[in-house]
């Protein structure tokens, strides 16, 4: 017999396990950039750079380009080949490299080269989805929110958290239901957990840290 699904009275004791299981386990490639500088325009520019491509090409590139240009003033004087040529092989670096300086160009006439820390003005920049706009809050400015993902929305349908059909409803499920104590490391977490166990096809329930109350939702097969 499965678990019921879960609520948000079970967050503390779920996320609690996920910690346990996250030591040991590399940080999403982001987080890594956070770490080592707190710095939105970086946290911005390594976002888009991770979309569709995985964390070790992503922090590489993210360096690569940082080397060259770290601020937005000085990424807007260099060329589209010359960011093409840093960013290699990142997923559609060619598309990436011209939101990049379009990026760099909005910040500088808008913001006075700083990076906005409001979810509406983040979102007002070319090539700013919800999941980037939430992680520059969240990871640049310690500000809450929640960054869902592809992890974050399976898991939490899984679990029977939420009952949501896109991120962004999963997004805003979740700030009904999450206390927002937790909001700021649910991504981190679930990410982690997503890549190491809880996979989309096949997820290693056996030694998950969770199984026992998970219900499981949609999962058909296990190992």
């Amino acid at each position: 017999m499965r678990s019921r699904d879960l609520t948000p009275a079970d967050t503390p004791l779920i996320l609690r396990a996920l910690r346990r299981h996250a030591q040991g386990h590399r940080l999403p490639s982001l987080s890594m950039v956070a770490e080592q500088r707190r710095d939105p325009f970086l946290i911005l520019t390594g976002c888009i750079l991770s979309l569709r491509t995985k964390d070790e090409t992503t922090l590489p590139a993210a360096e690569r380009l940082f080397a060259l240009a770290d601020t937005p003033a000085r990424l807007r004087r260099i060329s589209v080949k010359r960011i093409e040529r840093a960013i290699y092989p990142v997923g559609f670096y060619r598309t990436k490299a011209r939101t990049l300086r379009t990026l760099a160009a909005h910040l500088l006439l808008h913001h006075a080269g700083k990076t906005p820390d409001t979810l509406e003005e983040l979102l007002a920049i070319k090539g700013v989805g919800r999941k980037t706009a939430n992680l520059v809050l969240t990871l640049g400015f310690g500000k809450p929110g929640i960054c869902v993902d592809t992890h974050v929305h399976r898991i939490s349908n899984r679990w029977g958290l939420v009952t949501t059909r896109t991120p962004e409803q999963t997004e805003m499920a979740l700030r009904e239901k999450l206390p927002r104590r937790y909001w700021i490391e649910y991504n981190d977490l679930l990410v982690t957990f997503g890549k190491t166990l809880c996979h989309p096809l096949s997820p290693k329930c056996s030694i998950c840290p969770v199984r026992a109350r998970c219900p499981r939702r949609g999962v058909k097969r296990s190992r």
